[in-house]
């Protein structure tokens, strides 16, 4: 179970065992070879820590700004340190990116299925961003928005799926699509510029008011994809 879980080889999980640094249920476990039963949820605990057993790992981030999206970033921190190893070994990614400007809610998972229906162009997954612009917005950029501008080398203008002002300088836009750097280069072509960009949900799950900037949490798919959950 602890191999599952990321907490190192089956050696260094027996180890572990042996050490008496696992405790299953408040007893310590310092049998390896004790047969376990994992189920979904299981609490245990390794060196007094509390770790929830889970099949496979479905996690929500509070991207701050400064941290890349990359295993090897080039200029900035890489997002993966902000996450706990047992996660980091176990091969969790990034569903899609956010600039290194960019903060919100980011989704990782180790599930490929779940990573390929968060970004595939095909499931039009809404994402929603909090826009902070240099110029004043108005209700035309918001309708020139919905009708489509033409972003470089693309054969069709891209329209978002939702737009509302929030303010003079700031609006909240939605799309349904993953091109490079899309929020930026609509504002862009739409004939201003992105100061700030804050993305707070993603498909039917919204970024939680008390999860801060380089915190994370476990979801569930579900939160993501059915609005029946996160009624």
């Amino acid at each position: 179970m602890l191999f599952s879980q990321g907490f190192g080889s089956r050696h260094e999980c027996r180890g572990l065992c042996l050490q008496g640094r696992v405790a299953l249920e408040q007893q310590t476990i310092t049998d390896p070879e004790m047969l376990l039963e994992p189920h979904e949820g299981l609490l245990f605990h390794v060196d007094e820590q509390p770790w929830p057993y889970h099949a496979q790992a479905y996690i929500a981030l509070h991207k701050p700004a400064g941290y890349e999206c990359s295993q090897k970033p080039s200029h900035h921190p890489s997002i993966y340190t902000l996450l706990p190893a047992p996660l980091r070994r176990r091969g969790v990614q990034a569903a899609g990116r956010l600039d290194a400007d960019t903060t919100g809610l980011l989704l990782l998972s180790d599930d490929g299925q779940f990573i390929h229906k968060a970004i595939s162009g095909k499931r039009h997954l809404p994402k929603t961003y909090l826009v902070t612009t240099k110029h004043p917005v108005s209700d035309t950029i918001c309708q020139q928005l919905l009708r489509g501008v033409q972003l470089d080398d693309e054969p069709a203008p891209i329209a978002a799926a939702a737009c509302e002002l929030q303010h003079e300088h700031q609006l909240l836009l939605t799309i349904t699509t993953g091109k490079y750097h899309q929020v930026k280069r609509m504002i862009a072509a739409a004939g201003n510029r992105v100061t700030e960009l804050h993305r707070p949900a993603v498909g039917h799950f919204e970024l939680p008011p008390h999860l801060k900037p380089g915190a994370w949490m476990w979801i569930t798919p579900e939160q993501v994809f059915s609005p029946a959950v996160n009624a």
